[in-house]
């Protein structure tokens, strides 16, 4: 597994990537200040653009709903991936190569070593390939497989589906001819090795590309059409470094927004039933590929589900809608997937009270169905999910006669333990009264029977690991693995610096009219965002007693814990010193580092409150002026500040007694004052 990202190669992404250009991919910006850009919010809905982005800073920041952070952040947030993949794939557009931490430089510049953008790049290549003999006249026993399930041309197009032609080479000679080395397409996974050397890996098979969040070709999955071949009859690309199969979902590009607008997510099995699932308006299905439904395909739902927080998860309403996300299971009616259904019972109940089971009578997979009854049959199947726990137990019932004395009895005995794990105390409840009654017998000797049952063993009902054939779920998943600042900042290639953990509570400042509260917010935006201009104004000498305006005053502090302008000149030695940066690019970087150590001290109310200074537009609108300006606003606030100890000395002054020989100790800091506040009005 992969270690850290390397510090320095964070920062070549951060000081490559623009944030005005990744976020202009999204967002329409306009101009709104010197140095500033304006937008409609992606992240929910306006008419009036409350969106805004710093270039120089690399910030962006909401007034509306407070998200903001910077390049990484936004990328984290627009596409729902992990501070790593953010990274990579900043990396990828900006050319960057990554080294791990756990690497060594010999590693770094081996030759034999396949950067991930050429990987990508060797995918889309053979994507392109293989849609081009989807029409050719080979790719007619592909087109009538589609057509035999009801797919189109249209259809083809739209999931970008392929043929693989009967050769051994003919996509190895496509690429070669377009410059891939051998150690490239070797790390591929496109092609097999034999004695004569390598050959193409799909033969004679239609292709489904997959992609992961960002829509990149990771991977392909290609099913056998003829019986000739004998190979497997669904064939996917072996584990590379970009195709972690515990870590792609086919559908997920496409699926990603439905699935965080809905709030829901529909795991169905197979290309064809995923494709039947859109085409039938059920655009948040997916599918895992060639793997059971486990711990890495549940961390791409949470982010895309969003928090499930909510005490009141998965209760359904009476329009049909469920409170907080829902995880969809299609299963075949058989038993093996009834089996796997059970298998979803897993081990993180905040997940489990959340996940719902679909299942069609007739045993018809979502495919079978669009094409026997048509779109409506699938939209139905997926509003006719019942809840998980509902499941389990009524399955487990049908094992017993309930008519015998003897079946109520032993259904107990096996239910109870299920019920017993249910760890809402209210869910628990009501699922023991619906028990009782699915059982005949009275709900207090059920409910003494609950509380009575041994534990089931970990990872299945009725049995250990491994009682169940494969099947969508995995038997050790462990659903809804944390998230927090904490975890995140560990995981494998979060890299030093994974600074934003979160999206920042939305902050309401205090009223601009207030000339106390402008000041204070005006001398903030200029120590986060022209830092550079700020030496020898005497920033340090300033105390937090300064700032009246409470979170204005946490900010401070938090700044000056920090170690002040001192720390930001380190930063900015570093930033000459590491990437040979001069400067105003040294300058953007330091910039840059110190938003985001500043966000990684403090917590979430004053990361939205850094974000919003960071990217608030100046008064000023001569770019030429800004250094003065933001002299001027702290040599303001170190005179308020000087009147302020002024005026607390002459009080202590006056409460002191001449004789007293604290007097000339506090008269003698009086006139240092007074003669720091006179020299600070001579030098305007």
């Amino acid at each position: 597994m992969a270690g850290l990202i390397r510090r320095e190669d964070i920062d070549q992404v951060r000081e490559r990537a623009h944030i005005d250009e990744i976020v202009g991919e999204h967002v329409a910006l306009r101009p709104a200040g010197v140095g500033s850009l304006k937008g409609l919010c992606p992240f929910h809905d306006e008419r009036t653009p409350s969106f805004h982005v710093r270039p120089a800073q690399g910030y962006y920041h909401c007034f509306g709903c407070g998200e903001g952070g910077d390049v990484i952040k936004f990328v984290e947030t627009i596409n729902h991936l992990s501070f790593s993949e953010a990274v990579q794939y900043l990396a990828d557009k900006t050319g960057v190569t990554l080294r791990y931490q756990e690497g060594t430089d010999k590693e770094s510049t081996d030759p034999n070593r396949v950067s991930r953008s050429r990987i990508l790049e060797a995918n889309r290549n053979a994507a392109q390939f293989f849609r081009s003999q989807l029409g050719s006249k080979e790719g007619q026993i592909a087109r009538n497989f589609l057509n035999q399930r009801g797919f189109d041309a249209d259809a083809a197009a739209r999931f970008s589906l392929g043929y693989a032609p009967n050769s051994w080479n003919a996509l190895l000679s496509y690429l070669r001819k377009r410059g891939f080395t051998e150690v490239e397409l070797a790390a591929s996974g496109l092609f097999s090795t034999g004695q004569r050397g390598p050959y193409d890996r799909f033969r004679g098979r239609v292709i489904w590309p997959i992609c992961d969040l960002t829509g990149a070709v990771v991977g392909f999955g290609a099913r056998r059409l003829s019986e000739e071949d004998k190979g497997p009859k669904y064939l996917n690309t072996p584990e590379t470094a970009v195709y972690k199969k515990s870590q792609v979902l086919y559908g997920i590009e496409m699926a990603k927004k439905a699935i965080s607008k809905q709030r829901r997510i529909v795991v169905v099995e197979g290309y064809t039933d995923v494709m039947a699932a859109h085409l039938s308006g059920v655009e948040c299905a997916v599918a895992t590929c060639g793997t059971a439904f486990g711990d890495g395909h549940v961390r791409i739902a949470r982010r895309l589900l969003g928090d499930s927080a909510d005490a009141a998860a998965g209760v359904m309403l009476s329009s049909g809608k469920t409170r907080g996300g829902e995880v969809i299971f299609t299963f075949d009616g058989d038993e093996a997937g009834q089996k796997a259904a059970l298998r979803a019972f897993g081990e993180d109940q905040s997940f489990a009270s959340q996940t719902f089971v679909a299942i069609e009578p007739s045993g018809k997979d979502p495919c079978d169905l669009w094409q026997a009854q048509g779109a409506g049959a699938v939209r139905g199947l997926v509003d006719s999910r019942r809840p998980l726990f509902e499941f389990v137990l009524r399955t487990t019932l049908k094992s017993f006669d309930l008519d015998t004395a003897e079946g109520r009895v032993s259904g107990l005995r096996a239910a109870g333990p299920i019920v017993s794990q249910i760890r809402d105390l209210a869910l628990r409840s009501e699922y023991t009264r619906r028990l009782a009654g699915w059982v005949g017998m009275p709900e207090e000797e059920v409910r003494r029977a609950v509380q009575n049952s041994p534990r089931p063993e970990r990872g299945g009902f009725g049995g250990g690991r491994g009682q169940f054939p494969n099947s969508q779920v995995s038997p050790n998943l462990n659903v809804y693995p944390s998230t927090s600042p904490a975890h995140r900042s560990g995981t494998p290639g979060a890299g030093v610096g994974a600074g934003f953990p979160g999206a920042a509570s939305r902050v309401n400042l205090p009223n601009s009219t207030d000339p106390i509260a402008k000041l204070e917010r005006q001398a903030l935006e200029c120590l986060l965002q022209l830092p550079a201009s700020l030496f020898g104004v005497g920033v340090e000498t300033v105390s937090t007693a300064a700032f009246r305006v409470p979170m204005f005053s946490a900010l401070f502090t938090a700044i000056i814990a920090l170690g002040g302008l001192d720390k930001y000149a380190e930063l900015w030695r570093d930033a000459e010193d590491e990437l040979g940066l001069k400067g105003q690019r040294a300058v953007i970087l330091a910039n840059k580092r110190w938003g985001e150590l500043l966000n990684a001290q403090v917590d979430s109310q004053l990361q939205g409150l850094v974000s919003a200074l960071i990217v608030s537009p100046l008064p000023q609108d001569d770019s030429a002026r800004l250094s003065e300006y933001a002299r001027g606003v702290w040599q303001a606030v170190i005179r308020g500040d000087l009147s302020r100890q002024i005026a607390e000395t002459k009080a202590r002054l006056q409460r002191c007694d001449p004789q007293d020989e604290q007097y000339q100790q506090i008269f003698s800091t009086l006139i240092n004052l007074e003669n720091a506040r006179r020299n600070l009005q001579e030098s305007k």
